[in-house]
């Protein structure tokens, strides 16, 4: 299996995700596989680990894979032709040298490229292939190298299905509330100015942090609420404006440590937990820099500090302040929820932008709240007169106003004067009041979808797609599938002196239950009656065939040559033991199981372990 990720960090997290038992993704594959899993990234595979012949054929091997290394990888095969220019998974590459020589599609090689390169490897496989965040595939290069690695099957993970997508599969907002995964609805206002959108995300987060420390107290989970600043950059020299407004916010009383600055130039974030009890970081200004893959869902607050006079654009970074913590709903409601502060002269525009950005993320436009007081007063485009605001505005450029950004001027007035406003009482009560409204919308929206849930009458996919890409069940098949009843099995508990005994969903762990290895006969009758390779393939028709595969038994053969009795013995005993996943039994019996089991075998037997050493795995298992 091939699965392609847009970016290093989110290769990074689904390595660690899938490479860790404990995981939940992990412990749901190995439940499916037998625990015959082996997960690996481009830099190992290419010193051929995972991609041995026998564990491609006894295992499930995962590699997770960075798309644009791939997809330069098609367009160096066409502009230079030096081997060293390429990139690595296209280079000629001697730990898969015996393996091309046995290649079970030669038909098939990518043409223009060395035969031992591991995207031949990869493609002789003809894989299952997972595309994550497939709505930033779509190029022709990018359908070139899909190609190219004759896939049996893609799927696609997105939460913007595409023109042709056919949707096999769909999880609404509704579901992702209701297993607590988000934080909906999204709560908006439009304030009258940039400060006005500092002091109410500073406010808002301060009552927040206050609120999750009560429930922690009342013994929730750990939370330390985040806002993220969106500005707009006028240059690509964004670092002078973002560290002006990091020492304008120290300024007004904003520790330093709890201020980041994360844009394209710029990584203040790198290396730092944000979810660790020890990180202090509270505040993080940006433009668009956290796209796909930033996961922090401690950021409560979007506030962005765009030019009075510029349409805002939320749609970017929307979905950073989604994710819901721990994935748990909190004993505090406000905690569930997400927060919005802009200062659009065209809110409406905005709202649009967040309609816009919801449905990219899997939403509609019920998922939000407007709770800008009506009718919404439209700010004038001239200063106001006032106060003079924490944010001076600059006269408009000649440039686009998305390229506008936000200059600070301040003055030590402004400084003590902002200090007092974040700690007022009538702002105090303003943020009371935007929370208790938030409050009664939360539970209508929590209303709406118990209702629509209950009348089944939701059709997720309705609002993000056309109906053309909307396939009912086939006709044929309706009443079949109506009746079909899946079975459901339970085990009797014990009973004990606080309850009777009772019928308890039987789980595989059950099944295992005072199992011990070391006590079972290791006396295995390892006759095979099968001298070669069987590769199992799909006819035309759809039936099931097996073909023998000589040249891989062979393949498998020379790894033994002019190796010793006791060698052989040694290697054939670790390999059947790397084969074979049982749940709930450690490695280390399974070692000892294995070496009792061939331990008395002679060298020819042991010969015909070595041809047929996937059989000789499933003898044991």
């Amino acid at each position: 299996m091939a699965w392609f990720v847009p970016s290093d960090t989110i290769l990074t997290q689904t390595l660690e995700k899938l490479q860790n038992p404990a995981h939940p993704y992990r412990h749901a594959i190995d439940s499916l596989f037998n625990h015959k899993v082996t997960v690996v990234d481009k830099e190992a595979a290419l010193q051929g680990k995972g991609l041995k012949p026998e564990q491609l054929q006894s295992e499930l091997v995962i590699l997770v894979l960075s798309a644009q290394s791939f997809v330069e990888t098609v367009k160096a095969k066409k502009d230079v032709s030096s081997e060293q220019n390429k990139p690595k998974a296209y280079r000629e590459n001697e730990n898969f040298f015996e393996q091309s020589k046995h290649f079970p599609h030669p038909e098939k090689l990518i043409a223009g490229t060395d035969p031992t390169a591991l995207i031949q490897v990869i493609a002789q496989q003809n894989p299952v292939v997972i595309v994550d965040e497939s709505h930033n595939f779509r190029t022709n290069l990018r359908d070139e190298m899909l190609a190219n690695l004759n896939p049996r099957f893609i799927l696609e993970l997105t939460a913007t299905p595409r023109g042709k997508s056919n949707i096999v599969s769909f999880v609404d907002a509704m579901q992702l509330k209701k297993e607590n995964m988000v934080k909906l609805p999204v709560i908006v206002e439009n304030r009258n100015s940039p400060r006005d959108v500092i002091s109410a995300a500073v406010r808002m987060r301060n009552s927040l942090e206050k609120l999750a420390k009560e429930n922690e107290a009342n013994g929730g989970r750990y939370i330390r609420t985040i806002v993220l600043f969106q500005a707009q950059p006028k240059t690509d020299e964004d670092n002078v404006t973002f560290d002006k407004i990091k020492r304008q916010l120290i300024d007004v009383g904003i520790p330093e440590n709890q201020i980041k600055i994360k844009t394209a130039n710029k990584d203040e974030l790198k290396g730092i937990d944000l979810m660790s009890r020890d990180c202090e970081v509270r505040y993080i200004i940006t433009v668009n820099a956290l796209k796909e893959g930033w996961d922090c869902p401690f950021a409560y607050i979007l506030a962005t500090l765009a030019n009075k006079t510029s349409i805002v654009d939320v749609e970017q970074i929307l979905g950073r302040i989604l994710r819901q913590p721990y994935t748990a709903q909190h004993g505090i409601s406000l905690l569930n929820l997400s927060y919005v502060f802009t200062s659009s002269s065209d809110f409406r525009n905005t709202i649009d932008g967040i309609i816009r950005s919801l449905q990219k993320v899997g939403f509609s436009r019920k998922d939000f709240r407007d709770l800008t007081p009506e009718p919404i007063e439209i700010p004038s485009l001239q200063p106001v007169p006032a106060s003079k605001p924490l944010f001076h505005v600059q006269p408009e450029s000649e440039e686009t106003e998305n390229e506008v950004d936000v200059e600070l001027e301040l003055d030590i007035n402004d400084v003590e004067e902002f200090k007092k406003e974040l700690t007022d009482e009538n702002e105090a009560n303003d943020i009371q009041q935007l929370q208790h409204q938030a409050m009664q919308v939360s539970e209508e929206y929590i209303q709406i979808i118990e209702q629509q849930s209950g009348r089944g009458d939701i059709d997720p996919l309705a609002s993000i797609t056309p109906q053309e890409m909307y396939y009912p069940i086939n006709e044929k098949f309706r009443e079949v599938a109506s009746e079909m009843n899946m079975p459901i099995f339970y085990n009797k508990s014990a009973p004990s002196v606080f309850t009777d005994d009772e019928w308890i969903p039987l789980e595989k762990s059950m099944l295992s239950e005072g199992f011990d290895l070391s006590t079972k006969d290791a006396d295995i009758d390892f006759t095979i009656v099968r001298p070669d390779g069987i590769t199992i393939d799909v006819a035309d028709s759809g039936d099931a065939v097996r073909k023998n595969n000589q040249s891989l038994t062979d393949f498998i053969r020379n790894q033994y040559v002019d190796k010793s009795a006791t060698t052989k013995k040694e290697g054939i005993s670790r390999q059947l033991a790397g084969m074979i996943k049982l749940d709930d039994v450690a490695e280390l019996a399974i070692k000892k199981y294995v070496k009792r089991a061939i331990e008395r075998l002679d060298a020819d037997q042991i010969d015909n372990l070595i041809d047929n050493i996937s059989l000789a795995s499933l003898k044991i298992c």
